[in-house]
């Protein structure tokens, strides 16, 4: 398999392989994502990424190193600063940050909520790190008598605005954070504005499916921008399009949950000719890692680990797949926050050498590498490809 003509990038959002050297610089001593959760669970079973070659990454309880992986495995280590989703992504995608995206651990200063405020023409409330379902069952009620919104942020750089869709409407919601988006720029600018409506009665509040990304865009070309200059497909699942701000993607579906982003992964594995579908399973980390739900989460690696057999079943004899992560939230570590970690690199396809060791990368961005050299893109100047070593003669 010398041609591949279609990569299918999934990115398992928040499933750290280990501790990076700096981790002790972001309090992250310890944290291992996938090999804490299998201790706690007293071992995983995930055969399926066991086959590929997952327990020859790390020791990780339940899944065996013994075997000869059908695919090659590896990890990689983050250039970029910081350990959100944004950094993460755009490393993927071959662009390296050098200055982490804002944070806001005690609430937004006086002259961002200032002009927030005079710009909705309405006060708020909260402005504070907050978890996302905690904050509606604090400050539900009283937004419903108010009619102020709820804004929040959490360890990412994240500002966050929730509404009971009754009282202000979801395309209302959406102006706001436009506005929101327009005045968080320069020192400010923090990675991604968030609508976050959600409906119900107090006590019994629930967050809807129309949450939306408002993102900064690359400040640079990214390997999205260059396959599409190519006039290959970019096919992005999930939240993929908001983190690029819709940059580079020539076609983009939204998710309910990670079935459906598997879902949706296989419907464009129908549609898609040549070029990228680039997939987004947000589960992990906003319904499991942050609420340090250890439980949930080895239920959704297990949940995830089952269809991939339907996925694989679903490619063509020229199609690769990557399965990886953008950084760690251990659900046994302190706080609610991201953790600094390697991400797990597992490659599969029909012309991938069995059992090879992609051993530790220096960047994420060596995943872009690749796929500008499977697609001949030249000049591509971030990170080292691995597809020469990965596929057979």
């Amino acid at each position: 398999m010398k041609n591949i003509k279609r990569v299918i990038l999934m990115v398992m959002d928040s499933v750290g392989i280990g501790e990076l050297p700096d981790a002790g610089d972001y309090g992250d001593q310890g944290a291992a994502t996938l090999q804490n959760i299998a201790a706690e669970m007293n071992g995983l079973k995930l055969p399926n990424l066991e086959k590929i070659g997952l327990g020859k990454i790390e020791t990780i309880n339940g899944i065996k190193s013994e075997l000869k992986a059908e695919g090659a495995y590896g990890k990689a280590a983050e250039k970029s600063r910081g350990k959100d989703t944004t950094t993460g992504h755009w490393e993927i995608a071959g662009l390296i940050s050098k200055t982490a995206f804002p944070t806001y651990p005690d609430g937004f200063p006086k002259e961002v909520m200032n002009k927030f405020e005079q710009e909705i023409g309405r006060g708020t409330l909260a402005n504070k790190p907050a978890s996302g379902t905690a904050i509606i069952e604090e400050l539900g009620e009283e937004h419903l008598k108010t009619g102020k919104p709820i804004i929040y942020t959490s360890a990412d750089s994240v500002f966050q605005i929730a509404a009971h869709e009754d009282i202000i409407p979801v395309a209302k919601l959406y102006d706001y954070c436009k506005k929101a988006r327009e005045i968080l720029q320069g020192e400010h600018a923090v990675a991604r504005v968030i609508a976050r409506p959600f409906v119900g009665e107090p006590g019994n509040f629930e967050r809807t499916e129309r949450r939306k990304d408002f993102s900064l865009t690359p400040p640079e070309p990214t390997i999205l921008n260059l396959l599409e200059d190519q006039g290959l497909e970019v096919n992005a699942v999930g939240k993929i399009t908001y983190i690029f701000n819709h940059s580079g993607i020539t076609s983009s579906v939204t998710t309910s949950d990670n079935m459906d982003g598997v879902d949706k992964t296989i419907e464009y594995l129908d549609q898609t000719e040549k070029g990228l579908i680039f997939s987004n399973l947000v589960d992990f980390d906003q319904n499991y890692g942050h609420r340090r739900n250890v439980e949930g989460y080895a239920a959704a690696l297990k949940a995830f680990d089952q269809r991939i057999p339907e996925i694989t079943a679903a490619m063509r004899d020229d199609d690769l797949l990557i399965i990886t992560a953008d950084h760690g939230c251990d659900p046994t570590h302190q706080g609610t926050d991201h953790t600094r970690e390697y991400i797990p690199l597992l490659v599969y396809g029909k012309g991938v050498k069995h059992d090879l060791n992609l051993g530790i990368r220096d960047s994420f961005s060596d995943i872009a590498a690749t796929i500008a050299d499977i697609f001949e893109i030249d000049n591509f100047k971030t990170g080292e490809s691995f597809k020469t070593d990965l596929i057979r003669d």
